[in-house]
């Protein structure tokens, strides 16, 4: 019965943090309530409180780094395409092009939806934020480093193709158009390629 209990409890706050996810996602931080989490869940709006007792904030930090680390994992997905980084680069672009064309330009990366609204105003979240970038970043450069970039490039050839990235994601948001994905797809592959002859 306590199992029952416990599992259903775990299920209500999975629920939140999907709801949340979605929410920041497609409306951003400041233009999502937590009585639209709580109706998006399906859950009592009290119940959110007793997950996250820092309310709005605290569920915040717990979307970004649970995202980061699912966003982080798709994106080793989409690199693992190839073995040459030039090409898993490019594939990884065109791969994000069609999930913003699947989510009908919706913001794909919660992560920077929230950074952009909350970097300058809270510093819990800034740092959250802050840090699951930096993982993708080292997680990156040393794939990077496997497939043949010299270490010293590694991390700054990461950084720039991330940063083309979210960018792209912005232009293509503001257009309604995977254009600018698909033009970055070409810049960032030749930023891997220029890394890869040593800059």
């Amino acid at each position: 019965m306590n199992d029952g209990k416990a599992a259903s409890t775990h299920e209500t706050r999975q629920r939140i943090v999907r709801a949340g996810t979605e929410l920041f996602r497609r409306s951003g931080y400041t233009g999502t309530g937590m009585k639209q989490i709580a109706e998006a869940a399906g859950a009592p709006f009290g119940s959110i409180y007793h997950f996250f007792p820092g309310g709005k904030a605290q569920l915040a930090e717990e979307i970004v780094r649970t995202s980061g680390a699912v966003y982080l994992d798709l994106v080793t997905t989409l690199m693992a395409s190839s073995d040459d980084p030039v090409r898993a680069t490019a594939d990884a672009f065109t791969a994000a092009a069609d999930t913003l064309t699947a989510l009908d330009f919706a913001d794909p990366c919660p992560i920077a939806t929230v950074a952009l609204e909350v970097a300058s105003t809270n510093e819990p979240l800034r740092k959250a934020t802050s840090e699951v970038f930096d993982g993708w970043i080292g997680h990156l450069a040393a794939f990077y480093t496997t497939g043949g970039i010299p270490a010293r490039l590694a991390r700054d050839t990461a950084s720039s193709v991330i940063a083309l990235l979210e960018g792209a994601f912005m232009l293509a948001r503001a257009a309604r158009s995977t254009a600018p994905v698909l033009a970055a797809s070409g810049s960032a592959a030749a930023i891997v390629r220029a890394a890869l002859t040593g800059g």
